[in-house]
């Protein structure tokens, strides 16, 4: 299994990298690699590739496939021989018995279609060695493209730069300070998005990875596992929604939904963080909440002044508005937020933190399983206990405390979705119950936003007082909306200690 990290260079640094790379050292090698998959993509889909790559004089078959982390991949390489002169051919039973060769196997074997080549690139490679206290990092620089095999795309290419670092030698920390000093330096923003799948993208127009939702988590046998090992789970829960949405977004591309589930995501890595602290010692660095929380405000200005205006702009026309000014372009668009050095300096150490193992930590610095259970049933108590106390009296609070209910409330729903493959009962009925005021309380955020917004138009543009007041008008209807779903959440969810398995 290897540990690296990829990020992508952006193209005006990328001479910048190429000099720092060749300082000492270094090797250049002309790559050229040719990629496979069924015509079904029953590797693409299982996030598997299969690739015959050039280097040099050799043939390396390699077969890539995800790992227990993000920053951890299964893979399996072998020197191949004697192509036929029609050109490389994937001879896929040289894998068997490794970790990723088995899933290429399994794959192909539900697939039952025959492998074909969809793309290949081109690619100049610069690597160097770095020795570092604790370890020996492998800098990979590559400079070149990617390019479709046949069909109605063919010769349709794409421009790949990017630099990767590799754990050689010793701790996963020796990589980590290095990126860290590299995204300060260079502007290095990390993506996911690999060589096999921006050929993929070139294949279909206009295609793009879909908005990355959250998915339920799921641990072995139910079970709910010790303080240190539930952490890494859940961390690395979030970090797959967040780093999906943010590789997109980050490479310019994207949209409205990625930058809603991005935030979706850092939300929930954010609740992870704090309810599941106190479950191991030392394990979040506190640190970690300022870049976060900025990247989701900012991204948050962004969804507001596009969203909430789009949503009520053709209703307030069709009431009779009179046409208005726009708001002032923002100052940062959402590529440029997520590519702050301290917000990819910080994905970094988040990313290290799920594929460490705890070689050398105390073992009383972490919670048994047992002591987990009534740590998290006692937190679960508290955060429901806070977050219904001021549902009482609810429309008579200001917007701002209306605003931490429904805060608290979406961090009650991820704490119960952490939590939810060790639960015996109260886990779904609880939820269910929750959506409805979620519901409404956000509609109720949007009217507010809304307004707030009209209301910064308005000191510009005085005709925008109608849309002030018009969305005052609805705002009585809203509250007694979340009202009486809130209503419903006040019965306790039942997660009590022995809810768990």
């Amino acid at each position: 299994m290897e540990i690296e990290l990829k990020f992508v260079v952006p193209e005006e640094r990328f001479d910048a990298v190429e000099a720092a790379v060749k300082q000492g050292e270094f090797k250049v090698t002309s790559m050229q690699a040719h990629y496979f998959d069924t015509p079904g993509k029953a590797l693409a889909s299982r996030g598997i590739a299969l690739r015959l790559r050039k280097e040099g004089d050799r043939w390396i078959q390699t077969v890539k496939a995800m790992g227990h982390s993000l920053v951890a991949r299964e893979e399996h390489n072998v020197e191949v021989h004697g192509f036929a002169e029609t050109g490389p051919v994937p001879d896929t039973s040289l894998h068997h018995g490794s970790v990723a060769g088995d899933l290429l196997l399994e794959a192909l074997d539900a697939s039952a279609e025959t492998l074909v080549e969809i793309y290949h690139t081109k690619i100049e490679r610069i690597t160097r060695d770095i020795p570092l206290v604790g370890g020996v990092v492998e800098l990979a620089l590559d400079n070149g493209l990617v390019q479709t095999h046949g069909g109605p795309s063919k010769g349709n290419s794409a421009p790949v730069r990017e630099l990767e670092m590799e754990v050689k030698e010793g701790e996963l920390q020796a990589v980590v300070q290095t990126a860290i000093d590299w995204i300060a330096r260079h502007g290095l923003f990390l993506s996911t998005i690999s060589k096999a799948e921006r050929g993929e993208r070139l294949l279909a127009a206009h295609w793009g990875r879909p908005a990355e939702k959250a998915k339920p988590l799921t641990a072995d046998h139910g079970a709910l596992p010790a303080g240190r090992e539930l952490q890494k789970l859940v961390v690395g829960h979030c970090l797959h929604q967040v780093m999906s949405n943010a590789s997109e977004l980050a490479e310019g591309g994207g949209t409205d939904a990625h930058v809603h589930q991005l935030r979706v995501g850092l939300r929930r890595l954010r609740t992870a963080l704090r309810e599941l602290a106190g479950l191991a010692d030392g394990s979040f660095d506190p640190r970690w909440e300022a870049p976060l929380k900025r990247v989701f405000r900012r991204l948050g200005e962004l969804r507001d002044r596009g969203q909430a205006l789009e949503r009520f702009g053709h209703r307030l026309r069709d009431a009779g508005a009179p046409p208005m000014a726009r708001l002032k372009s923002a100052d940062m668009s959402a590529a440029e937020i997520i590519r702050s050095a301290d917000f990819q300096q910080t994905l970094v150490q988040l990313l290290a933190f799920t594929a460490t193992t705890d070689e050398g930590i105390a073992e009383d610095s972490s919670l048994s399983p047992n002591a987990t259970r009534r740590a998290l049933a006692k937190r679960v108590k508290r955060l429901f206990k806070r977050a219904t106390r001021d549902i009482v009296g609810f429309q008579e609070w200001a917007p701002e405390h209306q605003h931490r209910v429904r805060k608290r409330l979406k961090r009650l729903r991820y704490l119960a979705e952490f939590l939810g493959p060790a639960m015996k009962h109260g886990h779904q009925s609880f939820l269910k119950r929750l959506k409805p005021a979620q519901s409404a309380l956000g509609a109720l955020n949007d009217h507010q936003v809304a307004e707030a917004l009209y209301r910064t138009i308005a000191a510009e543009d005085p005709r925008a007082w109608f849309a002030v007041g018009w969305l005052a008008a609805q705002r009585e209807q809203l509250l007694t909306d979340c009202d009486r779903t809130l209503q419903r959440v006040r019965k306790p969810p039942g997660f009590q200690h022995g809810a768990f398995r």
